[in-house]
Protein backbone atom coordinates (compact mmCIF):
# COMPACT_ATOMS: atom_id res chain seq x y z
CA UNK A 1 0.00 0.00 0.00
CA UNK A 2 3.22 2.43 0.90
CA UNK A 3 4.50 1.63 -2.42
CA UNK A 4 1.39 2.20 -3.97
CA UNK A 5 0.89 5.64 -2.80
CA UNK A 6 4.74 6.82 -3.30
CA UNK A 7 4.32 5.91 -7.07
CA UNK A 8 0.73 7.90 -7.28
CA UNK A 9 2.16 10.61 -5.75
CA UNK A 10 5.50 10.78 -8.07
CA UNK A 11 3.26 10.30 -10.82
CA UNK A 12 1.09 13.34 -9.66
CA UNK A 13 4.10 15.70 -9.52
CA UNK A 14 5.53 14.12 -12.77
CA UNK A 15 1.39 14.84 -14.15
CA UNK A 16 1.72 18.51 -12.48
CA UNK A 17 4.78 19.41 -14.44
CA UNK A 18 2.94 18.12 -17.28
CA UNK A 19 0.10 19.80 -17.77
CA UNK A 20 1.88 22.78 -16.16
CA UNK A 21 3.52 22.92 -19.16
CA UNK A 22 1.07 22.16 -21.39
CA UNK A 23 -1.31 25.07 -20.25
CA UNK A 24 1.53 27.35 -20.18
CA UNK A 25 2.08 26.64 -24.14
CA UNK A 26 -1.28 26.75 -24.85
CA UNK A 27 -2.28 29.78 -22.81
CA UNK A 28 -5.01 27.98 -21.06
CA UNK A 29 -5.56 28.46 -17.16
CA UNK A 30 -3.29 26.35 -15.20
CA UNK A 31 -5.73 23.43 -13.35
CA UNK A 32 -6.04 23.08 -9.40
CA UNK A 33 -4.27 20.11 -7.64
CA UNK A 34 -7.22 18.29 -6.97
CA UNK A 35 -7.50 17.97 -11.01
CA UNK A 36 -4.20 17.16 -11.31
CA UNK A 37 -4.51 14.41 -8.71
CA UNK A 38 -7.49 12.74 -10.45
CA UNK A 39 -5.63 12.79 -13.71
CA UNK A 40 -2.60 10.70 -12.48
CA UNK A 41 -5.00 8.92 -10.48
CA UNK A 42 -6.72 8.24 -13.95
CA UNK A 43 -3.62 8.06 -15.78
CA UNK A 44 -2.31 5.02 -13.88
CA UNK A 45 -5.58 3.24 -14.22
CA UNK A 46 -5.56 3.83 -17.69
CA UNK A 47 -1.66 2.36 -18.38
CA UNK A 48 -3.04 -0.75 -16.20
CA UNK A 49 -5.57 -1.54 -18.94
CA UNK A 50 -8.71 -0.49 -16.45
CA UNK A 51 -10.68 1.90 -19.03
CA UNK A 52 -13.97 1.96 -17.74
CA UNK A 53 -12.41 3.22 -14.24
CA UNK A 54 -10.48 5.46 -16.51
CA UNK A 55 -13.69 6.66 -17.84
CA UNK A 56 -15.48 7.37 -14.28
CA UNK A 57 -12.74 8.90 -12.76
CA UNK A 58 -12.57 11.86 -15.63
CA UNK A 59 -16.36 11.75 -15.81
CA UNK A 60 -16.85 15.30 -13.96
CA UNK A 61 -14.33 17.08 -15.86
CA UNK A 62 -15.36 19.32 -18.43
CA UNK A 63 -12.69 21.58 -19.11
CA UNK A 64 -8.87 20.30 -18.71
CA UNK A 65 -7.97 19.06 -21.83
CA UNK A 66 -5.73 16.57 -20.92
CA UNK A 67 -8.45 14.67 -19.13
CA UNK A 68 -10.84 15.30 -21.77
CA UNK A 69 -8.62 13.39 -24.38
CA UNK A 70 -7.38 10.57 -22.06
CA UNK A 71 -11.39 9.79 -21.24
CA UNK A 72 -12.43 9.87 -24.59
CA UNK A 73 -9.21 7.31 -25.09
CA UNK A 74 -10.39 5.27 -22.39
CA UNK A 75 -14.10 5.72 -23.60
CA UNK A 76 -12.96 4.49 -27.35
CA UNK A 77 -11.25 1.38 -25.83
CA UNK A 78 -14.70 0.70 -23.54
CA UNK A 79 -16.10 0.44 -27.39
CA UNK A 80 -18.30 3.18 -25.91
CA UNK A 81 -18.20 5.03 -29.06
CA UNK A 82 -20.89 7.83 -28.67
CA UNK A 83 -19.48 9.11 -25.33
CA UNK A 84 -15.56 9.15 -26.80
CA UNK A 85 -16.77 10.81 -29.52
CA UNK A 86 -18.34 13.12 -27.26
CA UNK A 87 -15.31 13.69 -24.89
CA UNK A 88 -12.62 14.13 -28.39
CA UNK A 89 -15.63 17.25 -29.76
CA UNK A 90 -15.43 18.76 -25.67
CA UNK A 91 -11.30 18.62 -26.28
CA UNK A 92 -10.95 19.86 -29.56
CA UNK A 93 -13.52 22.57 -28.75
CA UNK A 94 -11.27 24.08 -26.15
CA UNK A 95 -8.18 23.25 -28.20
CA UNK A 96 -8.41 22.99 -31.95
CA UNK A 97 -4.97 22.01 -32.61
CA UNK A 98 -5.23 18.62 -30.41
CA UNK A 99 -3.67 15.78 -31.99
CA UNK A 100 -4.58 13.39 -29.36
CA UNK A 101 -8.59 14.17 -29.77
CA UNK A 102 -8.48 14.64 -33.63
CA UNK A 103 -6.99 11.03 -33.98
CA UNK A 104 -8.99 8.94 -31.49
CA UNK A 105 -11.89 10.95 -33.04
CA UNK A 106 -10.90 9.90 -36.15
CA UNK A 107 -10.43 6.17 -35.10
CA UNK A 108 -14.52 6.70 -34.15
CA UNK A 109 -15.85 7.51 -36.78
CA UNK A 110 -14.63 4.93 -38.62
CA UNK A 111 -16.04 2.45 -35.75
CA UNK A 112 -18.96 4.24 -37.01
CA UNK A 113 -18.81 3.82 -40.81
CA UNK A 114 -18.48 7.48 -40.80
CA UNK A 115 -15.32 6.78 -43.80
CA UNK A 116 -15.60 10.40 -44.75
CA UNK A 117 -15.48 12.03 -41.65
CA UNK A 118 -12.98 9.94 -40.76
CA UNK A 119 -10.67 10.30 -43.81
CA UNK A 120 -10.99 14.45 -43.38
CA UNK A 121 -9.44 13.93 -39.67
CA UNK A 122 -6.41 11.76 -40.69
CA UNK A 123 -6.00 13.95 -44.00
CA UNK A 124 -5.96 17.29 -41.46
CA UNK A 125 -3.10 14.48 -39.33
CA UNK A 126 -0.58 14.14 -41.55
CA UNK A 127 -0.73 17.73 -42.63
CA UNK A 128 0.39 18.56 -39.27
CA UNK A 129 2.30 15.70 -38.72
CA UNK A 130 3.50 13.45 -41.87
CA UNK A 131 5.42 10.96 -39.67
CA UNK A 132 2.87 9.94 -37.27
CA UNK A 133 3.11 6.12 -37.87
CA UNK A 134 -0.45 5.71 -36.11
CA UNK A 135 -2.01 8.50 -38.69
CA UNK A 136 -0.38 6.48 -41.59
CA UNK A 137 -1.91 3.64 -40.38
CA UNK A 138 -5.43 4.69 -40.06
CA UNK A 139 -4.83 6.62 -43.52
CA UNK A 140 -4.14 3.14 -45.19
CA UNK A 141 -6.67 1.27 -43.48
CA UNK A 142 -9.09 4.25 -44.73
CA UNK A 143 -7.67 3.49 -48.04
CA UNK A 144 -8.23 -0.17 -48.08
CA UNK A 145 -11.88 0.31 -46.82
CA UNK A 146 -12.72 2.76 -49.96
CA UNK A 147 -11.03 -0.07 -52.30
CA UNK A 148 -7.96 2.53 -53.12
CA UNK A 149 -5.22 -0.47 -52.52
CA UNK A 150 -2.32 0.83 -54.15
CA UNK A 151 -2.73 4.23 -52.01
CA UNK A 152 -3.26 2.15 -49.27
CA UNK A 153 0.19 0.36 -49.34
CA UNK A 154 1.75 3.57 -50.70
CA UNK A 155 0.53 4.77 -46.98
CA UNK A 156 2.03 1.10 -45.51
CA UNK A 157 5.17 2.16 -47.20
CA UNK A 158 6.06 5.26 -45.40
CA UNK A 159 5.00 4.10 -41.92
CA UNK A 160 7.27 1.30 -42.68
CA UNK A 161 10.28 3.60 -43.52
CA UNK A 162 9.51 5.73 -40.28
CA UNK A 163 8.81 2.47 -38.23
CA UNK A 164 12.71 1.83 -39.36
CA UNK A 165 14.15 4.78 -38.25
CA UNK A 166 12.63 4.88 -34.87
CA UNK A 167 13.34 1.07 -34.48
CA UNK A 168 17.40 2.51 -35.14
CA UNK A 169 16.87 4.94 -32.14
CA UNK A 170 15.87 2.13 -29.64
CA UNK A 171 19.04 0.28 -30.81
CA UNK A 172 21.05 2.71 -30.28
CA UNK A 173 19.62 3.43 -27.53
CA UNK A 174 19.75 -0.14 -26.25
CA UNK A 175 23.63 -0.13 -27.00
CA UNK A 176 24.30 2.90 -25.06
CA UNK A 177 22.39 1.16 -21.70
CA UNK A 178 24.02 -1.96 -22.53
CA UNK A 179 27.81 -0.46 -22.11
CA UNK A 180 26.17 1.57 -19.28
CA UNK A 181 25.58 -2.06 -17.05
CA UNK A 182 21.85 -1.35 -17.75
CA UNK A 183 20.94 -4.73 -19.40
CA UNK A 184 16.95 -5.36 -18.35
CA UNK A 185 16.42 -1.82 -19.90
CA UNK A 186 18.45 -2.20 -23.17
CA UNK A 187 16.19 -5.35 -23.57
CA UNK A 188 12.81 -3.66 -23.00
CA UNK A 189 13.83 -0.94 -26.32
CA UNK A 190 15.13 -4.00 -28.16
CA UNK A 191 11.60 -5.76 -27.58
CA UNK A 192 9.72 -2.56 -28.78
CA UNK A 193 12.10 -1.89 -31.57
CA UNK A 194 11.36 -5.42 -32.69
CA UNK A 195 7.99 -4.72 -32.73
CA UNK A 196 8.49 -2.16 -35.05
CA UNK A 197 9.85 -4.54 -37.42
CA UNK A 198 7.37 -7.17 -38.36
CA UNK A 199 9.12 -8.25 -41.21
CA UNK A 200 12.57 -10.04 -41.60
CA UNK A 201 15.19 -7.58 -42.59
CA UNK A 202 18.73 -7.09 -41.72
CA UNK A 203 17.97 -4.41 -39.31
CA UNK A 204 16.01 -6.93 -37.16
CA UNK A 205 18.70 -9.53 -37.32
CA UNK A 206 20.67 -6.73 -35.86
CA UNK A 207 18.45 -6.08 -33.14
CA UNK A 208 18.20 -10.13 -32.74
CA UNK A 209 21.52 -11.00 -32.81
CA UNK A 210 22.50 -8.12 -29.83
CA UNK A 211 19.12 -9.43 -28.13
CA UNK A 212 20.94 -12.41 -27.71
CA UNK A 213 24.56 -11.46 -26.17
CA UNK A 214 23.13 -9.36 -23.98
CA UNK A 215 20.08 -12.58 -22.85
CA UNK A 216 23.25 -15.08 -22.88
CA UNK A 217 25.36 -12.71 -20.70
CA UNK A 218 23.29 -11.82 -18.09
Amino acid sequence: MKTYRLTIHILTFFCFLFVFSCAKFSGEKTPDTETVRLYAHASSAYAAGRFTETAEILNGQKKFVPALVLRAKAEYFSENLDKAEASCKKALKLRPSSFEAKLFLARVLREKEDLPGAVKLTESLLADNPQDIRALRLASNLANENGKTEEAAAFLDRAAEFSAESALVLLDRARLKWAAGKGPEALEDLSRAKAMLPWDTPLLRSITNLENIITGLM
